[in-house]
């Protein structure tokens, strides 16, 4: 299973379309659950996050300072990782981040950019990357 973790309820119609499109395109590869937590205090968020980490998961914190990778690395990442692991979290962070406990707890930190996207727009873009790593997995045409 892929877990998405994410601080903030998305109140745009157009990142709802996108969020639930690619959720369904995912679907069809891997089960996805999408865990949307409360805007708080960073604090809060922090521990929220934690609380719903589970040890035998493979956490991945989406982070501007982690590991930039391309869509062929990333893919590669996912592929690896089911083979050892039988679900991955991704955790994004609220607008003020997370704190050095989120980052200890999570096995590796990743950037898409060292742009700052707003969190409902990252939510999609990140939902794409998994879709496009499933396509580049079962080697579908998509990626370019």
């Amino acid at each position: 299973m892929i877990k998405v973790i994410c601080v903030g309820k998305i109140k745009e119609p157009y990142l709802n379309n996108l969020i639930n499109d690619y959720t369904k395109r995912i679907n069809k590869y891997h089960k996805l659950e999408i865990i949307n937590l409360k805007d708080s205090n960073a604090l809060v968020e922090s521990e929220e996050i934690i609380a719903r980490l589970n040890k035998k998961d493979f956490n991945i914190l989406l982070d501007i300072k982690g590991d930039l990778l391309d869509s062929l690395e990333f893919s590669k990442l996912i592929n690896e990782t089911f083979n050892f692991n039988s679900n991955i979290t991704f955790i994004i962070g609220g607008s003020l981040g997370v704190n050095e406990k989120v980052k200890k707890s999570v096995n590796r930190s990743i950037s898409f950019s060292k742009l700052t996207f707003p969190h409902g727009l990252f939510r999609g873009i990140l939902l794409e990357q998994i879709y496009r790593a499933f396509k580049i997995i079962n080697n579908e045409t998509y990626h370019k």
